[in-house]
């Protein structure tokens, strides 16, 4: 099951306030890397009047998406906790895996870049900022399991895990910075003839993406031959689904734009343009399975 756009993302800061403070001490050997976000000092010296408006965005949010994902997936029969292990695999091929490991992902990145505005350090944003993913994510997959329907999937579990870490990988392991995970829809035939309440619950209009800064990777004697805002991206979406295990997996390859080598260079910029980046935008592209099919134009 996929997850609900950012605006009902449910993330409780007030009851990590603590973990924040926690995480404010870790270092990387006594100095902290800067993230490709927005800007922070190594002092920490938190903004208690813009922690407590994210704090009160965040708690409305809690309440936002809990009647979200109601009317979208908890109407049904409630049951004891319980695991889900044939049709959690079966009902997209696993594209919701991609898909519960990019929102966890794309909340890290959003909070992220809030924290440091709220004036945490770069370390204590990052695994603050991690943690409320994961705690999102977590407390929806433990909804699921009361839910007769879905049930709770180790599955969509583990790439919650997956999606929530990705940031910190990129934190401390540098060669990481040069892939980027990204998604984009087009609305597929079955989502024109109402086969789900919102585009992001429908794999067959989603298409995940890992764009590649070639730049980053050239020698630097040859790095000026590949102009820097041009990545190269790998994408996968299914087709063909009934919930039953029918269907089957694309694959693309596409140009793909860098939207952070825009210009601008102020933190709210920076900002911006890290979570434009999250999208892949409309590219040419070539389909390398099944069967090869060039596009002038991919969404």
């Amino acid at each position: 099951m996929n997850r609900p756009p950012l605006s009902s993302i449910l993330v409780l800061a007030v009851l990590l306030f603590a973990a924040v403070g926690v995480a404010s001490g870790a270092r990387l050997n006594g100095n902290p890397v800067p993230l490709d976000t927005m800007r922070s000092d190594t002092a920490q010296r938190i903004d208690p009047v813009r922690f407590g408006i994210v704090s009160g965005i965040t708690v409305g949010g809690f309440v936002l998406g809990h009647g979200v994902l109601n009317n979208l997936w908890w109407k049904g029969e409630r049951s004891s906790f319980h695991f889900e292990w044939e049709r959690d695999w079966r009902y997209s091929l696993g594209a919701d895996k991609l898909g519960h490991a990019w929102f966890p992902y794309l909340t890290s990145t959003f909070y992220n870049g809030v924290f440091l505005w709220c004036g945490l350090d770069t370390a204590a944003s990052l695994w603050a900022s991690s943690g409320l993913a994961l705690a999102y994510q977590t407390y929806i997959e433990i909804r699921d399991g009361f839910s007769a329907e879905w049930g709770f999937s180790w599955g969509d579990m583990v790439a919650d895990v997956l999606g929530a870490a990705l940031p910190v990988a990129r934190h401390y392991v540098p060669a990481l910075r040069a892939f980027e995970f990204k998604i984009s829809f087009a609305p597929s035939e079955r989502f024109r003839s109402g086969s789900n309440a919102a585009i992001f619950d429908d794999y067959e209009s989603t298409l995940h993406w890992i764009s590649v800064d070639v730049n980053a990777l050239l020698p630097r004697t040859a790095a000026d031959l590949w102009p820097d805002w041009l990545n190269v991206a790998v994408g996968h979406t299914v087709v063909g689904l009934d919930e039953m295990g029918a269907g089957h997996h694309e694959f693309y390859l596409s140009l793909d734009w860098n939207l952070e080598r825009l210009p601008g260079d102020t933190d709210l910029l920076r900002f911006l343009k890290r979570l434009a980046n999250l999208y892949h935008l409309p590219a040419p592209a070539v389909r390398l399975s099944p069967g090869v099919v060039w596009y002038g134009l991919k969404l």
